[in-house]
């Protein structure tokens, strides 16, 4: 289905959605109001099925877009610098290298493969701590994989979580594994000031005052992925596709809960750790039209107007935000824009919903608002895969580890609050 047409299908349920809110009046018995919020949510059910289909229409028609761009490193015309038959490109040589290594290990590699392997293992890919910890043959460490692996795994990830969506937090790939100090400063309460002719500039009030917080590298890993050797054996199979896609759910599951509910120890500092209070909520079990008011006026205007500025809270939690009207009686949850392609907002603002976080109870931290840009995402740029042959051989199965090492933190903890709900006796 063209994704012009599900966009317009998701704008006719909205309709049919709020027309159903719009039945109940003071007037209206309990029970009844209770069916038609019933039949409300099944509506807005088939909204979020649709927007996960659209979703992924213009995921895969962005793929096929890249694929169909042609690549800068073939010469056209009559560019005669390259011979026909000319040798593939590194890339795609150690890619090649690395699925045959994940299908018949290190002892079915061509010499020629284990030489490529080889040298994927030396310092352009690897920490002097990685190399240390792996044997000198090749069958007894781990392969870094390659570029294009990496690419996917990561794009993949992206579906398990918003923390690591661009446009949503800022991600800092490196190369190697080492502490990065950043350095902070509020210099919010300094202003400038007035000066009289051929007067001296006298005080230091107004130095800088800088801080540093620290990102780490803390490491991650799938655990064994166990593969039959009869899927391995078929040649149709595309284990990499198999391999890559389960790493990828059981990475961005982890990484996305630390980056949001970490509490720095030992682990990322989590977003919502991060942030400071905004608001105390009105209720324990409920979120009002004026503690949203509130929560979004106790970020300062400077973080309010940036363009990365949104809300985060998970999906029940925009179910009833779905549900609230401002004082002149309007939804302040408005769908997505099918004409502009604009996102769906609250109060104006795009949100991110990330199923980390807190449901609306006594005690939690349901919501945040503020500028997510202000949160930094630190990646290994090297994604590891052990291949495991000798312990799962007595099932007939080969299983495969990967590893990857993240961290993050809030840079500024001005840029992003939470609001709290208060706690019940």
């Amino acid at each position: 289905m063209p994704i012009k047409e599900l966009r317009e299908k998701q704008a006719a349920l909205v309709v049919t959605a709020r027309a159903k809110l719009d039945e109940i009046t003071d007037e209206t018995p309990e029970a009844r109001a209770k069916e038609i919020e019933a039949e409300y949510d099944r509506v807005m059910a088939d909204y979020d099925r649709l927007e996960a289909r659209a979703q992924r229409e213009e995921a895969l028609a962005a793929r096929e877009a890249a694929i169909d761009e042609p690549d800068p490193r073939r010469p056209t015309g009559e560019d005669r610098s390259v011979e026909p038959g000319a040798e593939k490109d590194l890339k795609e040589q150690r890619a090649a290298a690395f699925r045959a290594f994940m299908r018949y290990g290190a002892e079915g590699l061509s010499p020629e493969e284990r030489k490529i392997l080889r040298e994927m293992r030396t310092t352009e890919y690897m920490t002097d701590a990685e190399k240390r910890a792996q044997s000198t043959t090749t069958t007894a460490g781990g392969y870094t994989v390659p570029e294009g692996f990496s690419n996917e795994l990561v794009v993949s990830m992206k579906a398990w979580g918003p923390m690591l969506d661009p446009g949503v937090t800022r991600e800092i790939p490196t190369a190697s594994g080492n502490p990065i100090p950043w350095p902070t400063m509020d210099d919010t309460a300094n202003q400038a000031y007035r000066l009289g002719e051929n007067a001296q500039v006298t005080g230091s009030d107004g130095d800088l005052v800088f801080g540093q917080k620290q990102l780490d590298a803390y490491k991650y890993a799938t655990g064994a992925i166990l593969v039959p050797q009869e899927l391995i054996q078929d040649s149709a199979f595309d284990i990499e596709a198999l391999v890559r896609d389960a790493m990828a759910i059981r990475l961005g599951r982890k990484v996305n809960s630390d980056l949001t509910i970490g509490d720095g120890s030992g682990d990322p500092n989590g977003i919502v750790t991060a942030s400071t209070k905004g608001y105390d909520a009105t209720l324990a079990d409920g979120i009002s039209f004026d503690d949203l008011i509130e929560l979004q006026h106790s970020v300062d205007p400077a973080y309010r107007d940036a363009p990365s500025v949104r809300w985060m809270f998970n999906d029940t939690t925009l179910k009833l935000l779905r549900k609230i009207k401002d004082s002149e009686n309007r939804y302040i949850w408005q769908p997505a824009d099918v004409r502009t392609g604009a996102p769906a907002t609250i109060l104006e603002k795009p949100y991110s919903v990330n199923q980390a976080m807190a449901n609306v109870a006594d005690s939690q931290k349901s919501v945040l608002f503020g500028d997510f840009n202000k949160y930094i995402v630190r990646r290994v740029r090297e994604f590891a895969v052990r291949r495991l042959v000798e312990r799962y051989a007595d099932y007939d199965q080969v299983g495969f580890i990967g590893f990857a090492r993240y961290d993050g933190d809030l840079m500024d903890t001005a840029a992003v609050k939470h609001l709290l709900h208060p706690a019940t006796n």
